[in-house]
């Protein structure tokens, strides 16, 4: 359990660090260069140095602690949630910010740079989490240290099937993201934490569940039991069919390359008033006839 307080501390260690960086550097600097650049790198660098020390107590913790994967599961909620509430709306993940070009909400350039700094960041965080395990201050810490001088590969099945399992989760959580893109603070950070932990607890014994590419490279890539090209069509290429067709899905069409909508009928943002179809032109001019009538008779009495 000490090994398990020790992890706690690291978590909030991190997470503080960046929110102190994200407020101090968002007085002083552009915000161009904020919100494109240090936001995602901030997100990227805190996400990942969470993910790596969780998922230590993940192959660890069951033997090395006495405890189960409801610890873990519960804690990646918890760092979901204060991740979305504290990384300033950053994507920290490229399919999002590729969804985002593809939907005509970024810029071209603006998305070369988010994807650049993300993948920045988890390199950052990879060297920090190293640097933090080879002072040992854990049980745990040893056992990883050791272990980490042959990782095994994130990718427990075979290539098509974690292919497939990676772009099941990419698809369904872009569709919840973008279903609830409009909706309040609240409601868009419980969608995605509750979201991003049923995936990872069901797509775990596959691929570790991680549908987001730069996390994939700093987590597995580097790693022996699969060729770089199987990584990248198990968390590259699939992850990103993935995504555009749930934009394809949620809007019918791929703003970006073409604006026809080719599964969903347009309605229109106006309504024709009542009483201006032709039928209705026509009960109008019969009752205005008979009313006319009407009256010409009383006038002739």
């Amino acid at each position: 359990m000490a090994g398990l307080n020790v992890s706690f501390g690291y978590f909030f260690g991190v997470v503080a660090f960046c929110e102190v960086i994200r407020r101090t550097s968002k007085k002083l600097l552009p915000f161009w260069f904020y919100s494109n650049v240090l936001v995602e790198l901030l997100a990227c660098l805190q996400q990942a140095a969470c993910w790596f020390e969780l998922r230590m107590l993940v192959i660890i913790g069951p033997w090395g602690g006495g405890f189960g994967m409801d610890v873990v599961m519960t804690l990646l909620f918890l760092l979901t949630s204060v991740h979305e509430a504290t990384c300033d709306r950053a994507e920290a993940n490229p399919l999002v910010t590729a969804q985002g070009f593809l939907r005509s909400n970024s810029l071209a350039v603006a998305s070369i740079v988010k994807i650049l700094a993300q993948f920045a960041g988890m390199e950052l965080a990879s060297t920090g989490v190293k640097r933090y395990w080879s002072w040992e201050l854990t049980d745990f810490h040893l056992i990883q240290n050791m272990m980490a001088r042959d990782c095994s590969s994130a990718l427990e099945t075979s290539v098509g099937q974690g292919a497939c399992v990676e772009a099941a989760c990419a698809f369904l959580f872009h569709l919840v993201l973008m279903k609830f893109e409009g909706a309040a603070l609240g409601y868009r950070i419980l969608s995605k934490a509750l979201t991003i932990t049923a995936l990872v607890h069901v797509a775990g014994p596959y691929t570790t569940g991680l549908f987001n590419p730069a996390l994939a490279f700093s987590t597995t890539f580097h790693c022996s039991g699969n060729t770089l090209s199987e990584y990248m069509v198990v968390y590259w290429l699939s992850p990103f069919i993935a995504t555009i067709l749930a934009i394809f899905l949620f809007s019918g069409n791929i703003p970006r390359l073409f604006c026809k909508n080719l599964l969903y009928t347009q309605r229109t943002k106006y309504r024709i008033p009542k009483g201006n179809s032709a039928q209705d032109q026509d009960e109008n001019k019969s009752v205005s006839n008979q009313k006319k009538e009407t009256l010409g008779r009383g006038a002739q009495r």
